[in-house]
């Protein structure tokens, strides 16, 4: 299996952070919005998920969303997972398969951290599924300029440059 027939496979398009993904849950029920905190404009469904995917050279660019959101490995090769708290404290986690080299197979991104994910081994790809509730709405998206990002997080510049697309 590889990175194609996986696109194939599972009908993957583009996505705007990059990488290719299909939504494969939405909820039929919904959150009034009277239920949610301020940061959010309209009612949401409970759960979102899709599949996800990232090439070598496919990176998912930093960007953040007001809900938490949940990354599962499923096949490929490890990714990094980069993230930026609101306080300006960057870590990292590597999702994959090799627990004993201290991967993580699940790992929740906590709301309103600003994430990117690339991956480590050249020439191959990582299959995840990304799991989000309150369910994910476009208007939650935040895709931000290497300015923008580097101008909030000057200290970050280096990393933020690398896994930006403008």
């Amino acid at each position: 299996m590889d990175a194609k027939e996986i696109i194939h496979n599972f009908g993957l398009q583009e996505h705007p952070e990059g990488g290719y993904y299909k939504e494969v849950y939405r909820s039929k029920e919904k959150i009034s919005s009277s239920h949610l905190g301020n940061q959010f404009v309209g009612d949401r469904n409970y759960c979102t998920s899709i599949y996800f995917l990232l090439t070598s050279d496919k990176y998912s660019a930093f960007h953040k969303i007001n809900q938490d959101e949940i990354w599962h490995f499923y096949s490929g090769t490890a990714l990094k997972l980069h993230l930026i708290a609101p306080n300006g404290k960057y870590s990292f986690v590597i999702i994959g398969s090799n627990f004993k080299n201290h991967e993580v197979f699940q790992y929740t991104v906590p709301a309103q951290y600003y994430f990117a994910a690339e991956v480590l081994q050249q020439n191959s790809f990582s299959f995840v599924g990304c799991t989000v509730s309150p369910g994910f709405d476009f208007r939650d998206f935040i895709l931000p300029s290497y300015d923008e990002l580097s101008n909030q997080f000057p200290q970050h510049s280096k990393i933020i440059k690398s896994l930006t697309h403008h």
